[in-house]
């Protein structure tokens, strides 16, 4: 049956903008007093609301009363919210300052995350896993991205991709899993970083193909991590077995960014530590630029160079990076409002970031804009004017948020 959901004080559609560079607010598409028609969770529609009544007397109506503002829901295109466990030990002393190797000498770092979630069960990690799923699609976030990577073997990567797979269902909003096996070295397997990724190669990634739990791998390109030729090595045969890819890319130095490029990888992500190199690069290839501010803020570190990377041309996106230890917050409207204050972003640009610019770092067209055909994703702010969502930095949250999994 067809839905006319409306009117709307005004509607945002993010139609009709560039996929790449900078944008104004005077290039964005405002429907004063609209209504959006749906069908089976996808739209027909966006037009003035008594239109839409008039042209469709035999849709059910499903009334907004008072002022509100509509937008697409948004994509969060890097998260790592499949963990166990806490790391604010870790958060207090970085904070009094002791540096990463001091903290992971305590016990803390990523690995402190694996040996919590290690220790949980399916079922726990699940459980856990649709708690932070939820809160994000009651703030607006209709599509979030999930990593593992907190497993690092064979067993517990296929684990925590199978919590994944059984948080997706029990859930309104669209889950999309990505391996990151490839994180850092396991301090428990016997060889040297290149002899790890061979093994994910034979041993890990045909498991994950075979039973459908990702289509994407990531690796994280730092010197406590992996280096740039052996993350070559391992996204182009991850590709050649069928895997879209992306990588952690210069979040504390370069290099990352380059491979991201060379491999032609959905997006390269971090980008702290980019420079002018890296900002041509990512802004003359397809490699989507993923900011991620709530590290930044977790950190105590600058932002991604988001102004320049937009000026030179890049698709810039906005993800959240939420995970237990540099990134705790997981609030993606008030990151991208204070980085916007901070990067001098237009609101075009942060909306855009958000939505369909994220949808293509996760090679998704059929969502990110209110256009007809695109999936019904959306959510509303109880305001008049949309500028107001950024202005109160996050604190103004949406009051009703639709999907395609429940729009019908």
């Amino acid at each position: 049956m067809k839905k006319l959901i409306g009117p709307f004080t005004q509607i945002l559609p993010l139609a009709g903008l560039p996929l790449k560079g900078a944008l104004k607010d005077e290039q964005l598409q405002v429907v004063a007093n609209g209504g959006v028609l749906t069908e089976d969770g996808i739209i027909l529609a966006v037009d003035d609301f008594e239109k839409l009544r008039k042209n469709y007397p035999s849709a059910q109506i499903e009334e907004i009363t008072g002022d509100h503002v509509l937008l697409p829901g948004f994509v969060d295109c890097h998260t790592h919210i499949c963990f166990a466990g806490s790391r604010a030990k870790d958060y207090a002393m970085r904070n009094a300052g002791k540096s990463y190797l001091e903290i992971a000498a305590s016990g803390g770092g990523i690995w402190d995350s694996v040996t919590q979630t290690r220790a949980a069960t399916e079922a726990e990690l699940s459980h856990l896993l649709v708690q932070r799923i939820n809160r994000h699609l009651a703030e607006g976030v209709t599509t979030v991205e999930v990593k593992s990577g907190y497993g690092l073997s064979v067993a517990e990567e296929l684990k925590q991709l199978r919590a994944i797979h059984q948080a997706a269902n029990k859930t309104h909003a669209h889950i999309i899993s990505t391996c990151l096996a490839a994180h850092i070295k396991p301090k428990d397997f016997d060889g040297a970083e290149s002899e790890y990724l061979k093994y994910l190669l034979s041993e890990l990634l045909p498991k994950i193909k075979q039973q459908g739990l990702a289509n994407r791998v990531d690796i994280f390109i730092e010197r406590s991590a992996f280096n740039a030729s052996d993350a070559l090595f391992y996204l182009s045969r991850a590709k050649q077995m069928g895997f879209e890819a992306t990588v952690h890319a210069d979040q504390f130095t370069t290099g990352g960014s380059e491979v991201a490029v060379k491999a032609r990888a959905a997006s390269a992500d971090h980008l702290e530590a980019s420079g002018d190199y890296e900002i041509k690069l990512l802004a003359n290839s397809d490699t989507v630029a993923v900011t991620l501010p709530g590290a930044s803020l977790g950190l105590g570190i600058g932002y991604a160079p988001a102004r320049k990377l937009l000026d030179a041309g890049a698709c810039l996106a906005i993800a959240s990076d939420w995970n237990p230890g540099s990134a705790p917050m997981g609030d993606l409207l008030m990151q991208s409002s204070v980085m916007a204050a901070a990067e001098k972003l237009s609101s075009a640009e942060v909306f855009a970031g958000l939505t369909y610019r994220a949808a293509q770092a996760l090679k998704l067209n059929d969502r990110g804009t209110l256009t007809k055909g695109k999936l019904a994703d959306m959510q509303a702010y109880p305001c008049n004017d949309y500028r107001e969502i950024l202005y109160q930095q996050g604190k103004l949250k949406p009051v009703r948020v639709w999907t395609s999994e429940n729009n019908d």
